[in-house]
C-alpha cells in the first residue's frame, strides 16, 4: 500500500485499505497486480486518470506519421516531366513518406504497358539511392504502380557522403 504522497503504509488486507482510503476521501487504485501481493496507492482516480492521457499524448506528440505521396506518370510522359517529378518524389523519401509512383494509361495507352514498366524501372533507379522498392511495378486495372518507403540506412550513408565533400 502506497499513500498518495508516495509513502510506503506497508501491507494490508483490501478491507483496511478501502476504509482508509473512504477516511481520506481518495480512492484505491491498482497499479501493479502482478506482483505479490499486489501494489495499490491512494489516489484521486479523475487526477491519475487525467496524468495517464497527458503522458499519453506526450508520447504520441514525439511520432511522426508517414504518408503515402503519389506520383503520376503517363506512357508519354517528357524527360523533363519525369525528373522533375522524380525530384519531388525524392523530396518525399527524404522527409520520410512513402513514395507511390504510377503510370496511368489512357484508352488504348494500356496496349503499351511495356513502356510504363520501362518508365516505373527508370523511376525506381532514380530513386535508388533514398528508397527501396517495397511493392514491384504492378499492373491494376489502367494504372500500373510501384511502392517506394524510405530507406533508413542509405539516407545516413548519404548524409556521411555530403559530410565529407564539405570538408574538402
Amino acid at each position: 500500500m502506497i499513500d498518495s504522497d508516495g509513502k510506503q503504509l506497508g501491507v494490508m488486507t483490501p478491507r483496511d485499505a478501502l476504509k482508509l482510503a473512504e477516511t481520506r476521501g481518495l480512492d484505491l487504485v491498482e497499479i501493479v497486480p502482478t506482483s505479490n501481493p499486489p501494489v495499490c496507492k491512494l489516489v484521486d482516480y479523475g487526477k491519475y486518470m487525467y496524468e495517464l492521457t497527458k503522458k499519453e499524448k506526450a508520447k504520441l506528440k514525439g511520432q511522426t506519421s508517414a504518408q503515402l505521396k503519389e506520383v503520376r506518370f503517363h506512357p508519354n510522359t517528357d524527360e523533363h516531366d519525369f525528373l522533375f517529378k522524380s525530384r519531388h518524389a525524392k523530396e518525399f523519401l527524404e522527409q520520410g513518406h512513402k513514395v507511390k509512383g504510377s503510370v496511368f494509361f489512357k484508352g488504348r495507352e494500356i496496349t503499351y504497358t511495356a513502356i510504363g514498366e520501362e518508365l516505373l524501372n527508370r523511376f525506381i533507379e532514380f530513386l535508388s539511392e533514398v528508397g527501396k522498392v517495397e511493392q514491384k511495378p504492378k499492373l491494376e486495372g489502367k494504372n500500373m504502380a510501384v511502392i517506394i518507403a524510405p530507406d533508413k540506412s542509405k539516407k545516413k550513408s548519404g548524409e556521411q557522403k555530403q559530410k565529407d565533400t564539405k570538408e574538402n
